[in-house]
């Protein structure tokens, strides 16, 4: 646990200025069967999700977020999450990992052998409380308890903070009250630590702000975002955080998604966007815009609606 991971990028003008850091590479993870599809009011068949999946690899995504170890009867759309896991293509190239938040779901990621799971814990008290029913006190205990337990499996373990710019249900979120999650999360050992723009009211200047006091606790660990749309400025966030060396973005197809516990917020960083928007400025992901496209039109016949009009690939 806690490998160093280090920012790929050099600098892109030759200068001492603001893009030094920018990475030449940049991994996105895909989020589409987890964050996209768990508010829908349409549940998905698993062979939908399974071929979903299939395609998505093929565009060349090697991470992928694919459920979460919940209550069927919170998020329907998880229901069949030890059976996704099972049915989903087998690649050693590609790393699934699954949300984990209490020893019940720990128990059952074990048992579908997944690669990853992701046990997060929300700096908010209003969100957790609606979220999990209970306060960010008593989730950070069963979270430490839950990466205990896990640091003696042989499983990928990926923790992160939810609602760690702001909170639409408890307001302003002291950075202070992010960096200690932050600290307490990276102590217990984790190979990658995610940052959670939730509500999606995240600025650049928080980005900044909280991006760099992660650094500063978890010197080489991987540092991961996860941007939601709400004011239309995710983009303007994506950029601060890659001046910063930040390499790894979670995004969904056609930008599906948003927490069910909060209300109004909007969907995640459509991938096809990002793909295009990082290609601009000569930043590779690997990913192949026709096989998004492929991708996002399964999706809107599944989901049956038009996803981000008029930004297709």
């Amino acid at each position: 646990m806690g490998k160093e991971h280090h920012p790929t990028g050099k600098s892109r003008r030759g200068g001492d200025d603001l893009w030094d850091l920018v990475p030449s590479t940049v991994h996105l993870r895909d989020v589409t069967l987890r964050d996209g599809l768990q508010s829908e009011s349409i549940v998905l068949d698993l062979g939908d999700k399974v071929s979903l999946a299939r395609v998505m690899i093929d565009a060349g995504i090697r991470e992928m977020e694919v459920t979460a170890f919940v209550h069927p009867e919170k998020v329907p759309a998880m229901a069949d999450a030890e059976r996704l896991c099972r049915e989903l293509p087998m690649r050693s190239s590609v790393i699934y990992s699954a949300l984990v938040f209490n020893a019940k779901g720990l128990d059952r990621a074990l048992e579908t052998g997944v690669d990853q799971i992701a046990v997060f814990v929300s700096a908010s008290d209003a969100q957790s409380r609606s979220n999990t029913g209970k306060g960010t006190a008593e989730s950070l205990a069963e979270a430490q308890g839950v990466l205990t337990r896990a640091a003696k499996e042989d499983i990928k373990i990926r923790t992160g903070v939810i609602s760690a710019f702001g909170c639409r249900l408890e307001g302003r979120i002291s950075p202070a009250r992010v960096s200690d999650l932050v600290r307490a999360l990276h102590e217990t050992g984790s190979e990658e630590m995610t940052l959670a723009d939730t509500s999606g009211t995240a600025d650049p200047h928080q980005i900044l702000e909280r991006v760099a006091s992660c650094r500063s606790i978890l010197g080489g660990t991987r540092l991961s975002l996860h941007l939601h749309d709400a004011t239309g400025w995710a983009l303007a966030n994506l950029t601060t955080a890659l001046q910063l060396g930040v390499d790894t973005f979670d995004v969904t197809l056609g930008g599906l998604g948003g927490c069910p516990f909060v209300p109004e917020a909007a969907g995640n960083l459509a991938i096809h966007r990002v793909v295009r928007f990082l290609g601009a400025m000569g930043i590779d992901t690997g990913i192949d815009l026709g096989g998004l496209q492929e991708g996002l039109s399964r999706l809107e016949r599944m989901v049956g609606r038009r996803l981000s009009p008029g930004d297709s690939p």
